[in-house]
């Protein structure tokens, strides 16, 4: 049986982020908390860094929110959150259901969820509010006057305007490749190739006064998979101050994560994840303790603002890792 006064957080869909439950049995464990996680597949190597975990349903399936609602009834779960995108949004559709058993989703709002997903709506917020973000088309018609216009010019990004995690985004040099790709998939966008410096910033929004409290910002050295590989530290208080604007203008609560691109010194806010994204770590052994300031939320504190709390200069390698069940 749980203590009653239990924090404990569940951790939903963590699939490889090991370091992430890790730091969350850090911070929860010190305090006398647990930390439980949730996966479909028994194979999810995440799953054997927390305290505890069970395999949930697919959450297109019925019985999924029940079955998470019982188990956070059952095992005093203060707070629940995803680490992937899709579900964020189930999770924020679900708020008022999770309050009704205690329990705070660590997110943001179910329109910004969907946002996040979704590069054409995100592109139209960010031009209706003057920053500055790569030029988006869904027609292509419409993309090929402005190329006439000498408004664009070669190479694009085409992409699916829904989706995460890099997913089909091909690289694009000419019209004649538009034209092809576009006859094959629907729901395809084309996107301004930003070529700049990427930056990487992992934000934290405190929950109950809705002020940003933490920002870490990282050069992007090296890619895969979509994923930073190699990073920097630095700071730059001109991209602290565009950071805090951007995010209470738009309403973001919790963790997220902004791409950035520095061009000729102009930052372009290019994507947010509404979550820990997969750079995080770098901020964490910096000394960005965002797990911590979650701990505080869930037991009604309000964090104090600490941003750029960090050295410059900090490179983050990542490289791979073994887990062995038997």
């Amino acid at each position: 049986m749980e203590k009653i006064n239990q924090t404990n957080v569940l951790l939903l869909s963590v699939g490889t982020r090991n370091k992430i439950v890790q730091y969350f049995r850090k911070a929860f464990n010190d305090a006398g908390n647990k930390v439980f996680a949730t996966d479909l597949s028994e194979i999810a190597p995440a799953l054997y860094d927390a305290d505890e975990y069970f395999l949930d349903k697919r959450m297109t399936e019925d019985g999924y929110l029940e079955q998470i609602l019982d188990f956070c009834k059952e095992n005093s779960v203060k707070g629940v959150l995803s680490l992937i995108d899709p579900e964020l949004s189930v999770l924020a559709e679900n708020v008022e259901k999770y309050k009704e058993v205690g329990v705070t989703v660590i997110g943001s709002s179910y329109n910004l969820c969907e946002m996040a997903l979704d590069k054409m709506q995100m592109y139209e917020w960010l031009k209706s509010h003057g920053y500055n973000c790569a030029r988006s088309w869904k027609d292509k018609e419409e993309f090929y006057r402005a190329v006439d216009d000498g408004e664009v010019c070669y190479p694009v990004f085409v992409k699916p305007y829904r989706g995460s995690a890099s997913i089909s985004i091909s690289k694009v040099y000419d019209k004649e490749t538009v034209d092809l790709l576009f006859s094959h998939e629907d729901d395809l966008m084309i996107q301004e190739f930003l070529n700049g410096q990427e930056i990487g910033a992992d934000v934290y929004i405190d929950m109950i006064s809705g002020e940003v409290v933490s920002i870490f910002t990282k050069k992007k050295l090296k890619m895969r998979a979509g994923e930073t590989d190699k990073a920097v530290s630095f700071k730059d208080p001109e991209l602290f101050t565009l950071i805090e604007k951007f995010v209470k203008e738009a309403g973001y609560k919790g963790q997220i994560d902004i791409d950035i691109f520095d061009i000729d010194g102009q930052y372009y806010i290019s994507e947010v994840n509404p979550r820990f994204g997969g750079g995080y770590p770098h901020a964490y052994e910096s000394g960005c303790d965002h797990m911590k300031l979650i701990l505080n939320n869930l037991n009604g504190i309000v964090n104090q603002k600490n941003i750029g709390a960090y050295d410059e200069g900090i490179y983050m390698m990542k490289y791979n890792e073994v887990k062995i069940r038997k």
